[in-house]
């Protein structure tokens, strides 16, 4: 399933657990578009709440802590990550135009089993991945890492950002697993696109698209000319948490062995 809408100042919701295919992803998912001087409160009574800042100038406060966060943009700076457990209140406080993805799902957790925890742009894991040359230097892109199982057992969601590179490849070699995931797209330019794949489906991609994936490769790339970065958001199952898990599609497992540049097409004009 890919959703795009027209995004206006406020909540933008786009998924509930609820209702619909919501159902399927097991999460709510929304983009909070906020202009100078907008205050904006989530409280949930039995949902974990990730607030990820996309872009802007905010602060946020929970518990007894108020933080004033800046991300100039996605593309060149980490994120600011708020992940906090049922019942505790968030207000947001926009000090210039902000965007900011919110993610929730079901979990019965509080302190002290479910810490609070904002994740500062220097706690996240960035890793450069396809880089070296490997298949052709078409799939060079960086992974960002907010919190996952290793980094937080507690919560029952996973989210992290990619960036990918004008006219180049991400979640690739195509590959699945059984949890559901949802990519948001923030591209560098509001005209940006790229394509998808996921539940066997090939969709076209654009800025605050959103994407639900619950089977099948889900494979992206973008136009030469535009960069996106996406959020991805896990949901683990009850019993089979995302631990990492990738599950190589069959016909295309040729692509992660080690001699797999051996075996692609090279142009004999030099391209």
């Amino acid at each position: 399933m890919y959703m795009d809408k027209e995004v206006k100042r406020g909540y933008n919701e786009y998924l509930r657990l609820d209702e619909g295919e919501g159902k399927d992803g097991m999460m709510d998912v929304a983009l909070l578009v906020m202009e100078a001087g907008d205050t904006y409160t989530i409280e949930e009574a039995d949902k974990e709440v990730a607030c990820l800042l996309f872009d802007g100038d905010v602060n946020m406060s929970w518990d007894d802590q108020s933080v004033d966060m800046v991300r100039p943009n996605p593309f060149d700076y980490n994120p600011w990550c708020l992940l906090v457990h049922k019942q505790t209140k968030i207000v947001i406080t926009a000090k210039g135009p902000s965007n900011i993805y919110v993610q929730k799902t079901l979990n019965d957790k509080t302190e002290p089993e479910f810490p609070n925890k904002l994740f500062r742009p220097e706690d996240t894991d960035t890793w450069a991945r396809g880089t070296g040359g490997v298949l052709q230097n078409c799939i060079k892109r960086d992974v960002r890492t907010c919190f996952d199982l290793d980094i937080a057992p507690y919560s029952n969601m996973v989210l992290g950002e990619v960036i990918n590179l004008p006219g180049k490849w991400s979640s690739y070699p195509p590959h699945h697993h059984p949890q559901p995931e949802v990519y948001f797209y923030r591209f560098d330019k509001p005209q940006g696109f790229g394509a998808g794949w996921g539940n066997g489906e090939l969709y076209e991609t654009h800025h605050n698209g959103l994407s639900l994936i619950t089977s099948k490769m889900h494979s992206q790339v973008t136009a030469p000319g535009y960069a996106c970065c996406y959020a991805w958001g896990i949901r683990h199952l009850p019993g089979d948490p995302w631990d990492k898990t990738r599950v190589d599609d069959v016909e295309h497992e040729w692509l992660v062995r080690d001699d797999a540049d051996d075996h692609i097409w090279k142009c004999s004009t030099g391209y």
